[in-house]
Formats: structure tokens, C-alpha cells, sequence
């Protein structure tokens, strides 16, 4: 497993003071971080805690542990102090209030230091027993970048959470072209570290994270985990949060298709609304020579609504045409002001001496 350390700056993860930030470059490196954010799981820390230490003292791998208290208002954060003693595999980060999972998995991404990241939830639900498996498929022909967890036997509420994630799983793996994956909710996956490094995330996008990778060249896969009933605490998930993941469903989808060349989406947007534009008017000289109208009478042009109907659309075209030139001008500023390829190079070969090199 290749270890990296280049960290960019997160929108999420602002508060870091500039000791705490060499103190962390300064710390050896681990083969595998997990990353477990926290929202009043205060019957759950300390069951949690105890099942990812004994899964570690099995494991011949280094590890680390992240836990993101994501503003729990319960007794979440001294129970985990008090499970996590004086573990020095253990970190608590606590937030100052609720930013979400989003923002506390990249906190959690931006502190690992491991070769291999793996999120899971913190109510007991997902089993730290299937990590081991996880990260060893990560070395499986051809050699994965992401494997990712599947609920194949999912223990939840059928109408509540079971149907509306099945729906949309669905919709995401066909607006995302990600066939790979069944299961996009799951919050357990092993991700390496190079493939996540560079990735911002912000509202609800962790869980299009595997295809925000694949579109960038990650190579993807899936395994069946275990997935337990919920014991303790109150889901954090419903109904209302489904229509945020819709909605974030449709920027993720803008990013993939028409991130780098926005004037495709807005022209193509601008031909429709001049197709109809043009039909209307079309429509409308012939109603006024008397065709396919009632009784055959004519209906004069600075009479018919169709005529103001074409002349809408079709400043609707150049607006968007206008819009679409716009955001590539935006498009261009951005990229440049990342200062980022717009390639992602996987492994270098060299001819002379036969050496196998990774590269970001």
C-alpha cells in the first residue's frame, strides 16, 4: 500500500491552528484510518470503541481511529473519552455544532494519515469486523481503488428507509453511470488515500463520492457486508433528507457531464428553446392563412399568443446562450485558480530501469 501525505485544505475543516497542523504532518504514518462520525450516539461510543479496539489487536496492520462528535447535544463526547482512555491509536474531534455527516467525514479524511481510509457509521449498525476484508480486496487483480459496502441484508424500517434508499440507488447509479454499486447509502468503504486526497465535499455529496472518483478514473468495486439492527439512540435519516440527496443528486450530475465544458448543457438547453420558438411561429402563420383552424378563419398575427410565445423563447435561447458563455468564463477561473491537472495520472513506467512509480 502506497502511503501519501498531501493534504489540500477543506471548506469543513477551517479551525485547525498551524501546531496542530505540523503536529499531525509530524506523526508516523498507518496503513489503515477509520473514520467514524458521531451524532448523539451516547449509548453507542463505548460498545462502538470496544469492537474496532479488539478487530485491531487482531490485525497485523497499523491503525488509527477518527471519531467526528458532530455537535451531539447528549453525553456522546464523555463517553468517548472515557471508552478511548489513553489509546493512542483514538482521536476525538469535536465540532462546535451540527455540520452534518458530509462535513464530518472531511474532517475525518482531511486528519487520516493511514494508506487506506474506511468510514462507517457510529450506531452500530455497520461491523467493524468487515474492514479487515474490505482493505485486503483493495489489493485484489486489477487492483481496486474503492471497494464499496453492500447491505445485501439490510436491517431497517421497509417504508421509512428501505424503499426510499432502493428507489434512490436506482436513480443514482443511472444518472451516475455508476453500475458498480448497488448499495450508494452504505456508509463503509476503503477508500486509498490518493483517490479521496483532492476531493472537496459539501452538502450531502459523501455518499456520491465513489462516482465523483470513477469519474475521475477510479476503479471501483463492491462486497457484501454485514449490517446490524439499531439497538440504541434514533436514526438520523428520513424521508426529508431523501429530497436533499435528490437535489444534490443534480449538481453532482452537472459536475459530471458539464463541469469542464458548461456551455454544452446551457446550449443544448438554448436549442430547445428555440425549436420551440420556432414551431410557435411556424404554428402561428398558419393559423393566419386560415389553416387548421375552425371554419377556416384566420387569425391575425399581433392577435395570436403564439407570436409572443415565440418571441419569449427565443430570448429565453439567448439568455441561456449568454448564461453558458458566462459559466465558461467561470469554469476557466476555477480551474485555474486550483491550479489542478485536468488529468489524473495512475502509475508511471520507466523503460530504462523497468521502475513502477505512483503518481497523483
Amino acid at each position: 500500500m502506497n502511503n501519501r501525505r498531501g493534504r489540500p485544505a477543506l471548506p469543513d475543516d477551517r479551525g485547525e491552528s498551524p501546531m496542530m497542523e505540523q503536529h499531525k504532518t509530524s506523526e508516523s504514518p498507518v496503513d489503515v484510518s477509520i473514520v467514524v462520525p458521531l451524532h448523539n450516539e451516547e449509548d453507542n461510543v463505548g460498545p462502538l470503541y470496544q469492537q474496532i479496539a479488539e478487530m485491531i489487536d487482531a490485525q497485523s496492520l497499523t491503525y488509527e481511529v477518527i471519531f467526528i462528535d458532530d455537535g451531539s447535544r447528549d453525553q456522546t463526547v464523555p463517553r468517548m473519552r472515557e471508552a478511548m482512555g489513553d489509546d493512542r491509536r483514538v482521536t476525538l474531534l469535536e465540532f462546535t455544532k451540527n455540520f452534518g455527516q458530509t462535513a464530518s467525514l472531511a474532517a475525518g479524511f482531511r486528519h487520516a494519515r493511514g494508506s487506506v481510509v474506511v468510514p462507517m457509521d457510529g450506531d452500530l449498525q455497520n461491523d467493524p469486523n468487515d474492514i479487515p476484508s474490505l482493505v485486503a480486496k483493495l489489493d485484489d487483480p486489477p487492483g481496486w481503488d474503492i471497494v464499496s459496502g453492500w447491505r445485501k441484508n439490510r436491517q431497517d424500517k421497509l417504508l421509512s428507509r428501505r424503499l426510499p434508499s432502493i428507489m434512490a440507488n436506482r436513480l443514482i447509479k443511472r444518472l451516475t453511470w455508476t453500475t458498480e454499486i448497488h448499495d450508494f447509502g452504505c456508509s463503509m468503504k476503503a477508500y486509498r488515500q490518493e483517490v479521496i486526497e483532492d476531493v472537496r465535499l459539501y452538502g450531502e455529496m459523501h455518499r456520491f463520492l465513489p462516482a465523483i472518483c470513477k469519474w475521475r478514473g477510479a476503479r471501483i468495486t463492491e462486497q457484501v457486508v454485514n449490517h446490524r439492527a439499531r439497538v440504541a439512540g434514533e436514526s438520523k435519516y428520513g424521508l426529508k433528507r431523501t429530497f436533499k440527496v435528490l437535489l444534490d443528486l443534480l449538481t453532482v450530475k452537472f459536475l459530471g457531464d458539464y463541469l469542464a465544458k458548461p456551455i454544452y448543457f446551457f446550449g443544448k438547453v438554448a436549442m430547445m428553446a428555440m425549436a420551440v420558438s420556432f414551431l410557435s411561429l411556424t404554428w402561428a402563420i398558419i393559423q393566419k392563412y386560415g389553416y387548421l383552424t375552425e371554419h377556416g378563419q384566420p387569425v391575425m398575427l399581433n392577435n395570436n399568443v403564439l407570436v409572443l410565445f415565440a418571441m419569449m423563447t427565443f430570448l429565453m435561447c439567448v439568455m441561456f446562450l449568454m448564461i453558458g458563455v458566462l459559466a465558461e468564463l467561470m469554469a476557466r477561473i476555477y480551474h485555474e485558480s486550483q491550479d489542478r491537472k485536468p488529468y489524473k495520472v495512475r502509475r508511471v513506467y520507466r523503460g530504462a530501469d523497468r521502475d513502477e512509480t505512483n503518481a497523483a
